[in-house]
């Protein structure tokens, strides 16, 4: 493993995280304790010492399997988790001091542990980030010793240039991956990015990037690959990047041409992302122990050539750029 500086606070996070909203068992399915607990571990025998969770995913069971893993190991591993998604309806009025305050709280219980690393508010509304009081109560939580440092995940590129704004922030979590390139563009070359430290989510943009998928693959009712393909039930970017599936099916064909050899697509699509030494660590999931090893394989690839890194360039700017600059 390889590991690289976060931000502000110093630390130093592995390239390959874990993200853990599908670690029970995949999207939609009954949760498996025993699974989830064997895939953390497996992450963390393999140098992964940054796991991304939220209280939101499995209601609250997958923070509770992050934290009875990080227990039981000796290393130091630093947990993030999320807080906001649980209101509902899911507006700017309905984040109050006095509810994210419960939420982390929550996720101290949920996890065991004495201290979260890293809280994130969790893709709110848009003017959440204008609002000062918001931001203060996560200094008051530092000083309490609850958290260690306040993240945002976002899902515009606009949203993580507004928070910057905040100096409590430490972190900005954003989607970037081969179909979703505008962070590159308009975020990455901030030259006060420095400062923070860069998780990327949704690196396979929802299994698209493992090359797996056909026209004929089928998805659980309960998958979001199933029921949020427009948006349905919240922003459609977190759902294959929020691209055409037939689309995103033709460009995957392109990129398997320009990555030929005994590598998966999946593989070459996390190494892309480090390419970016604006990232501090990429977090792909994993529903079985094997995808972990998959995903941190990247690590250890060449650097890809400046000639194919162009050439995934034009992909995307055939297939998505119109569709995709404009909405995130």
């Amino acid at each position: 493993m390889k590991y690289r500086k976060f931000g502000k606070t110093g630390w130093e996070v592995s390239e390959v995280g874990l993200g853990t909203w599908q670690v029970g068992g995949g999207w939609g399915g009954k949760f498996d304790h025993q699974a989830a607990n064997t895939i953390i571990h497996s992450a963390i025998d393999k140098g992964i010492n940054f796991i991304d969770t939220a209280d939101v995913y499995d209601e609250g069971l997958s923070e509770a399997a992050v934290g009875k893993a990080v227990r039981e190991r000796s290393e130091y591993i630093y947990v993030a988790t999320k807080c906001g998604r649980q209101i509902n309806p899911h507006i700017n009025e309905g984040y109050t001091t006095l509810a994210l305050r419960k939420f982390v709280e929550n996720s101290l219980k949920n996890t065991g542990l004495d201290i979260i690393d890293l809280i994130q508010l969790h893709c709110p509304p848009t003017p959440v980030f204008e609002r000062d009081e918001i931001f203060g109560l996560f200094e008051d939580l530092i000083q309490e010793g609850k958290i260690r440092a306040l993240g945002v995940s976002v899902e515009k590129v606009n949203e993580a240039r507004m928070a910057m704004n905040y100096d409590v922030v430490s972190s900005i979590q954003i989607i970037f991956n081969m179909f979703r390139q505008k962070p590159a563009e308009e975020l990455f070359i901030l030259p006060e990015l420095k400062d923070f430290g860069i998780i990327v989510r949704v690196p396979l943009a929802s299994g698209m990037l493992t090359g797996k998928l056909n026209t004929t693959s089928t998805f659980n009712m309960e998958d979001h690959r199933h029921f949020n393909r427009n948006g349905e039930a919240f922003d459609k970017g977190e759902t294959f990047s929020g691209i055409d599936y037939t689309k995103g099916l033709n460009a995957v064909e392109e990129l398997k041409e320009i990555f030929q050899g005994d590598e998966t697509l999946a593989t070459w699509a996390i190494k892309w992302v480090l390419m970016f030494p604006s990232v501090s660590t990429v977090i792909p999931g994993a529903s079985k122990a094997e995808q972990v090893s998959s995903n941190v394989n990247a690590v250890n690839l060449p650097d890809i050539t400046p000639e194919k890194m162009a050439k995934v360039k034009a992909v995307y700017d055939k297939y998505f750029r119109y569709e995709i600059h404009p909405n995130w």
